[in-house]
């Protein structure tokens, strides 16, 4: 099994400007959208995130997959509402 990077004990996951965080074999997993990042200095940091809380399961349908989302103005905020969402589904 490949090692991951995680937070809190979960597993990120990054394509792009999409982060998924969790475990895809758990009942639900957030996928992280980085919208709009500003320079400071000469390091890229988002300043605009959706974070959107889904079900995996397959049976389910595409409109019904959504459960909760939000938006955060930043990665860090993004990641702990993620989280409180991850552990609450516990």
């Amino acid at each position: 099994m490949a090692d991951f990077f995680t937070y809190k004990g979960y597993p990120l996951v990054r394509k792009g400007r999409q982060i998924y965080y969790g475990n895809m074999s758990d009942d639900y997993v957030c996928m992280i959208t980085i919208m709009a990042t500003r320079k400071i200095k000469e390091l890229e940091v988002a300043n605009k995130v959706k974070v959107v809380l889904m079900q995996t399961a397959e049976d389910v349908d595409a409109s019904q997959m959504i459960v909760k989302n939000s938006d955060r103005n930043s990665l860090y905020e993004a990641l702990e509402m993620a989280y409180t969402w991850l552990d609450k589904t516990k």
